[in-house]
């Protein structure tokens, strides 16, 4: 009744390496997908939604009043659009840049260089 003690040892090993193995392909293939734009696409958010998500309203206010920075109001009436998205993505003054990716800083100037248009016509 002497049993071999290193054979359950060894099943545990060689079963763990080709698991170990299994899961290394499957995050390959997803590093593929993800590097070939594939997956789930990301749900493209209003401008509204993108200036409360990106904390925005915390300085510029709930309705672009202006708390402890400019108000954005009347902001389209001041610069371009293309000034605005400069601004978003680079920053000026005490707002640090990089708070929204290029596309989304295109969505939020062209609603902020818009707003309150809607209003008056």
């Amino acid at each position: 009744m002497n049993r071999n003690p290193l054979i359950p040892f060894a099943l545990i090993a060689v079963l763990g390496l080709g698991f170990m193995f299994l899961l290394s392909f499957v995050g390959l293939n997803q590093a593929n997908n993800l590097a070939d734009g594939g997956g789930e696409e990301a749900a493209v958010l209003t401008a509204d939604e993108l200036y409360q998500q990106r904390s925005c309203l915390g300085c510029h206010g709930n309705e672009l009043q202006g708390v402890s920075a400019p108000a954005l109001a009347d902001v389209g009436e001041r610069l371009s659009e293309d000034e605005i998205k400069d601004i978003i993505i680079n920053g000026q003054g005490t707002m640090p840049g990089n708070l929204a990716t290029a596309e989304e800083a295109t969505i939020l100037a062209e609603w902020l260089a818009n707003y309150g248009q809607e209003e008056t016509e």
